[in-house]
């Protein structure tokens, strides 16, 4: 029987290269594997591109999403073609809820104040780069800064319906030492949707810094839809 299809969705000041840890081995494996790649200037157009990346590969398909990731998989997902969900670090929004929407019943977290708006997007600054990858080298902490991709300033506010969690099989990662997503929005999120939970001592990036635990639960969600 053919292994199910890995869909990576990224989240903000990312591309689908922060997944570039996981890739090779789930290749290696036999899965196919793709990342979504798209602008973070509408959530729908998102949403959109990443479900004309489901049509690039064979299903069932793990849709895996990381950070605001998580928003893009819990619309994307509604898909037939999507056996099950992973969130990484993620948003999980219910129908009525936006992504700022849900951050805004949880404490900041540090990284926002080290960010800046300018020519109508939200970049990271220098220093802010250790609230969002602080557990990986600083040779690492610079390439996630000199690469980071700026969301749209009103992306956060923008909703989207159907919520696959609701209907779907999920798995979570909580990543307890995160300075960007409040670890505790992750836990809410995960108990709300019934996801399977692994917390990883980690910071917003566990898939960079713990590549090897992101692997187990995503592998874990593949064999559960075989």
């Amino acid at each position: 029987m053919a292994k199910p299809s890995i869909v990576f969705a990224h989240g903000i000041w990312a591309d689908g290269s922060c997944f570039q840890k996981l890739i090779p081995a789930l290749r290696a494996e036999g899965h196919d594997v793709m990342a979504a790649q798209y602008g973070l200037d509408t959530l729908k157009g998102d949403v959109d591109a990443t479900i004309r990346t489901l049509g690039r590969v064979k299903g069932p398909i793990v849709l895996v999403g990381h950070s605001y990731g998580g928003t893009v998989i819990t619309h994307a997902g509604m898909d037939k073609r999507v056996a099950a969900l992973v969130y990484i670090a993620a948003l999980g929004p219910d129908e009525t809820e936006t992504s700022q929407g849900q951050q805004d019943q949880f404490p900041k977290t540090d990284v926002f104040s080290h960010i800046e708006v300018a020519d109508g997007r939200v970049w990271v600054k220098p220093e802010g780069v250790s609230c969002f990858a602080g557990d990986l080298s600083a040779e690492e902490q610079g390439i996630v800064y000199a690469t980071h991709f700026a969301p749209a300033l009103d992306l956060f506010t923008q909703k989207f319906d159907g919520v696959a969690w609701r209907s779907k099989p999920s798995w979570s990662i909580v990543a307890t030492e995160d300075r960007t997503v409040n670890p505790e929005l992750e836990r809410f999120a995960a108990k709300r949707m019934g996801a399977k939970t692994v917390e990883l001592k980690s910071s917003h990036v566990p898939m960079l810094s713990q590549p090897k635990a992101v692997l187990e639960v995503i592998r874990e969600a593949a064999k559960a839809v075989m």
